[in-house]
């Protein structure tokens, strides 16, 4: 098996932003309700008719040329979203088209927040096997799309985004990814899901009016499996290779809570200083949380190449998945 790294790096938020005072005038809430709850000021949201593929463009073109490459020298796309363009046909198809890799194929992942995690340890397998040379991995949603935002359980926590890296071979002595760990309880579906829309429902004129196109979700239910679940799989992976929290230079978790961020870091060992938290100017972009984090974290000089990297994702599902990685750019 090849060994395989990170050779480029890209994000996108659009323009638009919903504030918590905004969102006060929708539901019954406040902004130190929010941030005291969640962490969260501020989440983006696309512009009218604005879809997944849209704001995954800039950020997938900009990780393809950090990378050195053009879109023709990508050879295989995997893209996790919620919030696909459409049902059919995929949206790694549609952004094929728009960025101009024809010699690309790929193929949507469905894995919720832990969607980009789950896409990066996919593609990183097909270029580790010979499969690809050139992989583009999309972690993107416009979750503004599924939300009811007269729900304060719900619309106060996400927002829109889009993050990209791409994979190739690594050097022998290059900075790479090192190992993961996913998983995956169905029992807890039911906690958090968009009841309609498939084909155990499909749309109706009842289950437009009761609102069942929009998403839902048990927050303490969700809330009590993530904290648990993220501090487990964590240590994990480190432990599997011989490490601990103190270890690592910097953990990168999905960007859904501050205080479910806190206890895994406070789980695997790991001082705050360690630890990114971009939420509060992005809410939970779901697949594309992680990938945004990353960006920042690069942009204030808390990332740089060699450090030794954890991602953790839990998400709808549920599902659950960490990669450990060395940075290399």
């Amino acid at each position: 098996m090849r060994p395989v790294k990170i050779a480029g790096l890209g994000a996108y938020v659009p323009p638009g932003v919903i504030t918590n005072d905004d969102l006060s005038k929708m539901v019954d809430t406040t902004d130190e309700w929010i941030l005291q709850r969640t962490g969260i000021r501020e989440r983006h949201k696309v512009a009218p008719g604005e879809a997944t593929s849209d704001i995954a463009k800039p950020a997938a073109l900009a990780a393809i040329a950090e990378a050195g490459l053009t879109p023709k020298d990508i050879d295989f796309i995997v893209f996790g979203t919620t919030t696909p363009d459409t049902i059919f046909p995929s949206t790694a198809c549609v952004l094929q088209a728009k960025i101009g890799a024809t010699n690309a194929w790929g193929f949507d992942l469905g894995a919720a927040c832990s969607g980009f995690v789950y896409a990066l340890t996919t593609a990183w397998k097909m270029v580790a096997s010979g499969a690809s040379d050139h992989a583009l991995v999309v972690g993107a949603d416009v979750m503004s799309s599924i939300i009811d935002y007269t729900d304060r359980s719900t619309c106060v926590l996400f927002g829109d985004g889009a993050g990209a890296v791409v994979l190739s071979v690594a050097g022998p002595d290059e900075p790479c990814l090192i190992d993961f760990a996913n998983e995956i309880d169905g029992h807890g579906g039911d906690a958090l899901c968009m009841p309609a829309g498939g084909s155990k429902l499909p749309a109706t004129h009842e289950t437009v009016d009761k609102k069942l196109h929009y998403m839902r979700q048990d927050g303490a239910a969700v809330f009590k499996f993530a904290v648990r679940q993220s501090g487990e799989i964590a240590t994990r992976v480190l432990t599997k290779n011989g490490l601990t929290g103190a270890d690592l230079d910097l953990f990168v978790s999905h960007q859904a809570n501050r205080r479910i961020i806190e206890a895994t870091a406070e789980r695997i060992g790991l001082p705050m200083d360690k630890v990114i938290i971009n939420l509060e100017y992005y809410g939970n972009t779901t697949a594309a949380t992680i990938p945004l984090a990353l960006m920042d974290a690069r942009k204030d000089g808390r990332l740089k190449k060699g450090d030794l990297v954890l991602l953790t994702s839990v998400g709808a599902g549920f599902t659950v998945g960490s990669v450990l990685l060395r940075w290399s750019l």
